[in-house]
């Protein structure tokens, strides 16, 4: 019997490989998701997005009965943590998923391949074999290759990862609350671990190499994170260089030099390792085709096309995306269209929410107001405080704005920027207005209901006219 060619083989079974697996499948087109792993999934479902915000609402729970008695709920008691109980949920969400991604697969009649996909060189008469644990020939051949093969935690020089150095797929797994915790970088992943273990009771230190908090982000809303957190008793430090992390014999010892050039040491229990993620593509077989990585990275056209064609990239190892989940996942759908001859379209770096689950969240989309003015825009910007906001108030959550970013000659939504109650959901009104090229004049317009905490993005986009009803 002939073996089976497929019309496009996917190289890992994270988010951006299953998503098009499934995209792909139900296209009709053939497909095989080869995974090493014993479970699909990838990083985000297993030790990222999905286990920790799990964790954020488990915070953000008990957090609010801390507050019972101030909502008339009485008889509670000192509320405490179940921490095994909160790691039981956590894994029985992830088992869920897990489950059903299988079952996504066989729906769409994807085939599985447990292994480690290699690539052993260009097509051959139009087709590609992977080989799977170094079986070469007797791999799997396709027409199309994905290559999708996720990110791995950096680590500082020097140090490994054990029950006390932790990154993303440590601390997930502690046995434990921590009684202190200092974090490396302030990024997403460090915020959000700080987040939720500050409101478990655990004293947390953030070290940022960077002179601001979540640095990424507009500087109007690195500046309230880092108020809400000190406000919270979270210690930060920016602008700090760390020399050493070195084991005591109750936990580690983080020494750094300070934005003012003083030397500090901070001891805490554990230490959490939060400064980026490195791009997974050793050993997959790139030295083999046309394309040349750059510290890993792999470059790519705006249809995802490699160097090599035939071989598309998508996922946390493209070279100039941001590595989430959901920008994956779009590039994996856009694959499987192009593929199989549908309509799609490029993924635009400018149309990317970015989501932080910290408690305040933050939800952005487009260019910052700095950026707007680097780009030579002559720009309008609106902003608008939940503190004005009637649904925040119910709901206790006075924190935060809505930023807009706007260009005041043609009125177009630059970037829309939200620290707050329910920002990583609000934050798609603002990407669906700039997908559609809405005009702030446009959305001023726009009905939305009360009351909710959505209006304050019609507050938000009325005051880039100086026109906010509610303040």
């Amino acid at each position: 019997m002939a073996e089976t060619i497929y019309d496009v083989a996917i190289l890992g079974g994270g988010p951006a490989g299953y998503t098009a697996a499934i995209r792909a499948g139900q296209y009709g087109l053939k497909v095989a998701l080869i995974e090493k792993s014993e479970k699909l999934g990838g990083t985000c479902l297993h030790v990222g997005c999905i286990p920790t915000k799990s964790l954020l609402f488990n915070a953000e729970i008990y957090d609010h009965l801390k507050h019972a008695k101030e909502y008339g709920i009485e008889g509670l008691g000192e509320g405490q943590v179940n921490w095994q109980t909160v790691l039981d949920r956590k894994n029985q969400i992830i088992t869920k998923h897990v489950k059903g991604l299988d079952f996504l697969m066989r729906k769409n009649k994807v085939t599985v391949v447990s292994g480690f996909g290699k690539l052993t060189g260009p097509a051959k008469n139009g087709v590609f074999t992977m080989a799977v644990d170094g079986k070469g020939a007797a791999g799997i051949q396709a027409k199309n290759v994905i290559l999708a093969t996720g990110s791995d935690a950096k680590m500082l020089p020097g140090l490994k990862a054990d029950d006390t150095i932790l990154t993303n797929i440590e601390i997930l797994s502690l046995k434990q609350i921590p009684k202190s915790l200092a974090i490396i970088g302030a990024g997403a992943v460090g915020v959000e671990f700080g987040s939720i273990f500050r409101s478990f009771g655990a004293e947390i230190s953030i070290i940022e190499f960077l002179p601001r908090t979540v640095p990424n982000e507009d500087e109007d809303v690195s500046r309230e994170l880092a108020r809400n957190f000190k406000k919270r008793g979270i210690d930060i430090h920016v602008g700090a260089k760390v020399e050493t992390v070195a084991k005591t014999k109750t936990g580690a010892k983080v020494t750094f030099t300070a934005s003012d050039g003083k030397k500090v040491e901070k001891e805490a229990e554990k230490v959490l390792v939060a400064v980026g993620r490195a791009p997974r593509t050793e050993g997959i077989g790139l030295e083999t085709t046309k394309i040349k990585p750059e510290r890993g990275f792999i470059r790519v056209n705006e249809w995802m096309q490699t160097d090599e064609p035939g071989i598309y990239a998508i996922g946390d190892i493209v070279a100039g995306l941001p590595q989430l989940a959901h920008v994956g996942a779009m590039a994996g759908m856009m694959v499987a269209a192009k593929i199989a001859g549908k309509y799609a379209r490029p993924v635009r770096r400018e149309r990317i929410p970015a989501c932080t689950y910290t408690e305040p969240q933050i939800g952005s989309v487009g260019l910052t107001e700095e950026q707007a003015k680097e780009k030579g825009y002559s720009v309008k910007v609106g902003k608008f405080p939940f503190s004005a906001n009637s649904k925040a108030s119910i709901v206790n959550a006075h924190e935060g704005f809505v930023k807009v970013v706007a260009d005041s000659k043609y009125e177009e939504i630059l970037g829309v920027h939200i620290i707050g109650p329910q920002a990583t959901e609000l934050i798609a009104e603002a990407v669906t207005a700039m997908e559609l090229e809405a005009t702030v004049d446009e959305m001023m317009f726009t009905i939305h209901a009360h009351p909710t905490l959505a209006e304050a993005m019609l507050d938000g986009f009325g005051a880039v006219e100086g026109m906010a009803i509610n303040v």
